[in-house]
């Protein structure tokens, strides 16, 4: 493939699955040494969560209906999927889930100064591996000083919101566009994959696109 294939990724940090179907994507692109340039694109699967949040435990149990043995199962399964990937999940009893729309607009500031992948990642890394409080704007500041980018400027972009409309834009049209869950993986612009799909699904996709030239 001449051009990179471009890869439009619909996530939330608070999602695991959006994590671990990454890692797969990324394993399986570079099993087929696939040129690539990877978008991300906000998703809230909270949107009203209050500022203190939930436990995650009991968010789980109330939103989808599961039994905490469910649950515990879940959880031990993405630990041992993500550790395969090389992702480090520490799920804990007093683990919170955050609402995420500072976060996304944390991305978005991030990636007009060229480190929106970075700024995905070290979340994804604060919430599951360090269990940061991602609803806390110094917080988020304090993830964007990790990775190298201006502390106090990440602060004054949270605090006067001045992205808010266009995360929110953002949001809005991918849930026009139809997307209900995440991650949501677009390849091309044009073929949309739900989920996790696994290194060996996501390579057969890749494998396909090549074939037919997108």
């Amino acid at each position: 493939m001449n051009t990179p294939l471009r890869i439009d990724i619909v996530s939330d940090v608070m999602c695991p699955w959006c994590i671990i179907g990454y890692r797969q994507l990324i394993t399986a692109l570079e099993a087929t040494d696939t040129a690539h340039e990877i978008h991300w694109h906000p998703f809230e699967l909270n949107p009203d969560m209050p500022p203190e949040g939930q436990n995650v435990r009991e968010h789980i149990i109330e939103k989808y209906g599961t039994t905490p043995e469910q649950s515990e199962e879940s959880r031990r399964q993405m630990t041992s999927i993500g550790a395969d990937l090389g992702f480090d999940f520490r799920f804990a009893e007093n683990m919170r889930m955050h609402n995420t729309f500072n976060a996304h607009q944390l991305i978005h500031w991030a990636d007009t100064q060229g480190r929106e992948h970075d700024a995905k990642q070290a979340l994804f890394t604060a919430h599951f591996t360090n269990r940061r409080n991602l609803s806390d704007i110094n917080v988020l500041a304090d993830i964007a000083a990790d990775i190298g980018l201006d502390r106090n400027e990440a602060l004054e972009v949270l605090v006067d919101q001045r992205f808010a409309s266009e995360v929110r834009r953002m949001q809005n049209f991918w849930t026009q566009k139809g997307i209900r869950g995440v991650p949501a993986v677009i390849f091309d612009q044009q073929h949309l994959v739900s989920g996790a799909q696994g290194v060996e699904n996501f390579t057969q996709i890749l494998d396909k696109i090549a074939r037919t030239g997108g």
